[in-house]
């Protein structure tokens, strides 16, 4: 049997690439529409970004607020899709840990700037 590889059954080009982000943002649609998580998620990332221009995070702060959203939304995306595969054979909840990473890191960020407001 003649083994092709991936690559060269790729379709290549600039159409490919924007139907990429196309598919990525329908990808994020579904999860607004569909998962409760990216909304607590995505609420979540307003409030910080509200307290942190109120209380003047620093760039590296905002570098890791910035960083920490992001994987924070893409760990969500893919534990909801690990879920949807999950649930076709058992009803056991897997929570998300590395929101909980996000939260203390916040907090080290966060909370001594608002001990200091008092």
């Amino acid at each position: 049997m003649n083994a092709v590889s991936r690559d060269s059954i790729k379709v290549k080009g600039f159409k490919r690439l924007i139907n990429s982000f196309k598919f990525a943002l329908d990808g994020l649609g579904y999860a607004f529409k569909y998962e409760q998580n990216i909304l607590v998620h995505f609420t979540v990332m307003i409030i910080v970004i509200i307290m942190g221009i109120f209380l003047k995070i620093s760039f590296i702060e905002w570098l890791i607020c910035l960083i920490l959203f992001g994987l924070v939304i893409a760990t969500e995306l893919i534990n909801t899709s690990i879920e949807a595969t999950i649930d076709l054979i058992t009803d056991k909840i897997h929570p998300l840990v590395f929101a909980l990473t996000a939260i203390i890191v916040g907090l080290l960020i966060f909370l001594p700037k608002i001990i200091m407001l008092f």
